[in-house]
């Protein structure tokens, strides 16, 4: 089974410690998204195929590496870089710091090992349509050579999304627009163009409307790249996490609204002060992010969903 660490929270910007107990100590609890049924994910390397990460800092992560490859499985990194305004990211770490990791594990890792995200996309009176032709070129330069993919997405506007990006736009001053599909269109294929000339490869996320000559399908837990980094050959089936989702079958151990970065277009947080007490509050010796109710003495030692 592929580990995802998480597409619901940024857990080694955040929760690294308590990743590394509950790797050490060989499983952790979940709660379903949709149940809410607590459930007990196997985290012992014999029944881990590899990693993926996703964060916008892995500098925790990064110190601890040696804890990491201790386990003998591939990881992946999908790294999160936009270098939007503080209006719409209010606490993320400076595009140059990321870029600097991105470079670390590319070079001490493995060349595979990091993706670029440039996810999602906004437009805004702050961030328009050309922001991104300017913002992206300036990015994918200072990442040409550490990445060969980059993973693009369209802001869906969700009503959780809606709700704080007009927070947000009220109280900083912007607008925020979800413009038409031919400007997205058009602005993918140019990007994409602009990636090629980087030596990076970009793909689309969960959108396949957008793809066009130049760009690809992306797989962001990808079970090939996992098998590249590992040398060995993997065998997983592909079962996404929503309509035109790609990726291979993974399990998430993350949490919603528990990620404080702020991001006001977050699909996984609905109010940032509920994420930042329950960061605060998060116990690293725990066994799940969140508090679960205790299992039954019955329960069997791994529930483990394949």
């Amino acid at each position: 089974m592929i580990i995802s660490a998480s597409y619901r929270s940024d857990i080694p910007a955040f929760y690294a410690q308590w990743f590394f107990n509950r790797l050490r100590a060989g499983w952790c609890r979940v709660r379903n998204p949709y149940s809410g049924k607590p459930i007990r994910v196997d985290l012992r390397p014999e029944n881990v195929t590899g990693f993926v990460f996703w964060t916008r800092s892995f500098a925790p992560v990064l110190a601890r590496t040696a804890e990491l490859h201790a386990c003998c499985r591939p990881y992946i990194v999908q790294f999160t870089i936009t270098g939007y305004p503080r209006a719409l990211e209010t606490s993320v770490i400076p595009p140059a710091a990321a870029v600097e990791q991105m470079r670390r594990l590319s070079g001490q890792v493995h060349p595979l090992c990091p993706v670029w995200r440039y996810d999602p996309i906004v437009f805004s009176s702050e961030t328009t349509a050309d922001f991104h032709r300017r913002n992206f070129a300036s990015l994918a330069a200072a990442l040409e050579g550490a990445c060969t993919e980059v993973v693009v997405s369209f802001a869906q506007i969700y009503a959780k999304s809606r709700r704080n990006l007009d927070a947000a736009a009220a109280r900083h001053g912007f607008a925020w627009s979800d413009p038409d599909d031919s400007l997205k269109l058009n602005l993918a294929e140019e990007l994409a163009r602009v990636a090629a000339s980087r030596g990076m490869k970009l793909t689309i996320c969960s959108q396949p409307q957008y793809l066009s000559p130049g760009s690809g399908e992306a797989r962001c837990v990808d079970a090939r790249r996992l098998s590249a980094i590992a040398g060995t050959p993997l065998s997983i089936p592909i079962k996404g996490n929503r309509p035109g989702c790609a990726c291979h079958e993974s399990r998430d151990i993350g949490e919603y609204d528990t990620c404080p970065h702020g991001c006001a277009y977050c699909y996984a947080v609905r109010n940032r002060p509920l994420a930042l007490r329950r960061y605060k509050a998060h116990d690293p010796f725990g066994d799940s992010l969140l508090p679960l109710p205790p299992e039954p003495p019955s329960a069997p030692d791994f529930l483990l969903f394949k």
